[in-house]
């Protein structure tokens, strides 16, 4: 697996100073309209200027001291840019999925904000670009559907100058046990892995498999390229410890969202300032001493 030059500037700009990823997810929009819990009347009330509003803060107070933040062209982008929120220091990864998914056959497809392409990462000032994929490996190869969109995108982002992260994320099928699932689970995202490297993916942003060993298994899937845990909406304690099990066993980092956001958003402004910063930012902090592995 070898990054152009333009890949490689793409990233050094999203890693720590130990050369570790790490990204602050907020490319979310229903997920973060529920988070803010304090909406009059409940979140599906919440606006999308008043989102648009939350991301902001949510870049001022906590974006800005990470090496890079993940953010939606629906909502936050090109304004969080062009309205000089987000900082000269922190790079900008492009979110290129629409919410929500596609049944095909019984299987999930992630869908392409409308309009969005290889090309609109630069044009919104992007740094790296990101794409979801859902994943069922035991379903699909490489001749699938999916294994044809990732080849695609990858070609695409290639062909811009682009370095884009392949995020993959498995799910239970309507005919599977939760057993049955959970039993596999470890497996999916090592073949997952495997699946998208064979399709071209050069970086990688992966569901934490469930333990020491299956993140190693999930390294050597991946032949060499760099992968990022997702934090998944766990807890910040409990994402910590997976980091730290992922870094022992040859993860590249980690893309938290939830984990660190999830408790700090609010309806007021100046309510989601005061928890971005005292309880949000230290987590950040936290999570970047892990990754670089400072105790």
């Amino acid at each position: 697996m070898t990054l152009t030059t333009a890949e490689r500037r793409g990233m050094q700009a999203i890693s720590t100073p130990g050369g570790h990823m790490l990204i602050v997810a907020a490319d979310q929009r229903n997920g973060m309209k529920a988070a803010i819990h304090d909406a009059p009347q409940g979140s599906k009330n919440i606006t999308t200027e008043e989102l648009a509003q939350a991301k902001a803060d949510l870049v001022r107070y906590l974006g800005n001291l990470a090496p890079a933040i993940l953010l939606d062209p629906e909502v936050a982008l090109p304004a969080l840019v062009d309205d000089d929120v987000l900082s000269r220091s922190t790079a900008l990864v492009v979110g290129l999925d629409a919410s929500g998914f596609e049944v095909v056959d019984g299987l999930q497809h992630t869908r392409y904000v409308e309009g969005v392409t290889a090309r609109t990462v630069r044009d919104l000032g992007g740094d790296v670009a990101k794409m979801l994929f859902y994943t069922r490996p035991d379903r699909q190869g490489e001749d699938s559907r999916v294994a044809h969109q990732i080849r695609e995108l990858v070609r695409a982002c290639e062909d811009e100058g682009v370095l884009l992260i392949v995020e993959l994320l498995t799910y239970r099928l309507e005919d599977e046990s939760e057993e049955e699932y959970t039993a596999r689970f470890p497996d999916l995202v090592a073949d997952g892995a495997a699946l998208a490297v064979a399709c071209g993916s050069k970086v990688l942003k992966l569901q934490y498999p469930g333990s020491a060993a299956a993140c190693a298994a999930v390294t050597e899937a991946a032949s060499g390229a760099p992968w990022a845990v997702l934090s998944a909406g766990v807890d910040h304690e409990t994402f910590v410890g997976q980091v730290a099990t992922a870094m022992a066993n040859g993860a590249s980092g980690a893309m938290a969202g939830r984990s660190l956001w999830k408790d700090s958003l609010s309806i007021s402004s100046e309510r989601r300032q005061e928890l971005l910063t005292e309880r949000a930012a230290p987590r950040l902090m936290e999570l970047a001493a892990v990754i670089d592995g400072v105790h």
